[in-house]
């Protein structure tokens, strides 16, 4: 099947109803972010110097921000992080979220020196969390897109179910059945595309997932509890302004209890629910995402 990443963001914007009156300025490119020469990939948006950091969830890629960034039309950053999408694997001798922080901060030296907001959901959230502690410079204000340090188990363990699926399938029809199966509330196009940026054809004709599985498997249980505690202490140490876009629908993995209590350690953080948005508010109500960054990071 032929793939062109850069060919469908006339069909982001036909789905989300934006205007398309030509092509977004998107290049991929990479920074080396250790001696080793590890490199993480990432998508820039528009030719002026870059203001705004994307970071994606688990199982994702840079692609998932496609449909916010036409809709924000600000030069940006959307990168691949560790193990997924077009970057290489993490440093097996790094914790997933810190370690990934670290990659992450290498590569904004070289790609995104001085942005206005970093962006992060899910996985990504939680690394941006960390660098948040790790290279404050490097985070002047912070959205954290439906995730706290502690994402509520019943909904995460739905997420893990789809991640932990097959290794390879068939055929491009059987990915995406299992890909609706799980994404009940996104449109058919949509998940198609994601598809297409997420999986690749292999030789023998049946899919595979970008991402590197065994890699995300052995280090995801690392000190859970541990990882949450210094997560929660880096927000509540957190100076720059802070804004939780909450998903509201089925699929959220933020808790009452876990707002309540970033209210009472952050007393200074904004968070704004998304009715109609589960846990990916970037593809269930991306317009009302860039509204919302926009407002933060650029008044408006």
């Amino acid at each position: 099947m032929e793939y062109d990443e850069f060919s469908m963001f006339a069909e982001n914007a036909q789905d989300a109803g934006l205007t398309y009156d030509q092509p977004p300025a998107v290049r991929r490119e990479f920074a080396t972010v250790d001696q080793g020469g590890r490199r993480l990939s990432a998508l820039i948006w528009g030719t002026a110097d870059p203001q705004g950091m994307f970071l994606h969830g688990g199982g994702q890629n840079a692609h998932t921000w496609d449909t916010v960034l036409l809709a924000l039309g600000r030069p940006a950053v959307a990168i691949d992080l560790p193990g997924h999408g077009h970057s290489d694997g993490p440093d097996p001798g790094t914790e997933l979220v810190r370690g990934d922080a670290a990659d992450v901060a290498a590569a904004m030296r070289v790609l995104i020196p001085r942005p206005r907001v970093v962006v992060g959901m899910s996985l990504g959230g939680m690394t941006a969390i960390a660098l948040s502690a790790q290279a404050p410079e490097l985070v002047p204000a912070l959205v954290l897109v439906d995730i706290l340090p502690e994402p509520d188990p019943a909904a995460a363990r739905l997420i893990t179910q789809f991640l932990d699926g097959p290794e390879t399938f068939d055929s491009f029809d059987e990915i995406l059945a299992r890909t609706i199966q799980f994404n009940p509330t996104r449109s058919v196009s949509s998940l198609r595309r994601g598809i297409l940026h997420n999986a690749e054809q292999l030789p023998d004709g049946r899919w595979r997932w970008r991402h590197r599985r065994q890699a995300s498997r052995s280090r995801r249980g690392a000190d859970p509890a541990g990882l949450a505690n210094h997560l929660w202490d880096n927000l509540a140490h957190l100076s720059a302004p802070l804004l939780l876009v909450r998903g509201m629908a089925a699929g959220s993995v933020v808790t009452d209890a876990q707002v309540a209590h970033l209210r009472e350690i952050a007393p200074g953080a904004r968070v704004e629910p998304v009715t109609g948005a589960g846990h990916s508010v970037q593809g269930d109500k991306p317009i009302e995402l860039a509204r919302l960054i926009g407002t933060l990071a650029y008044g408006g």
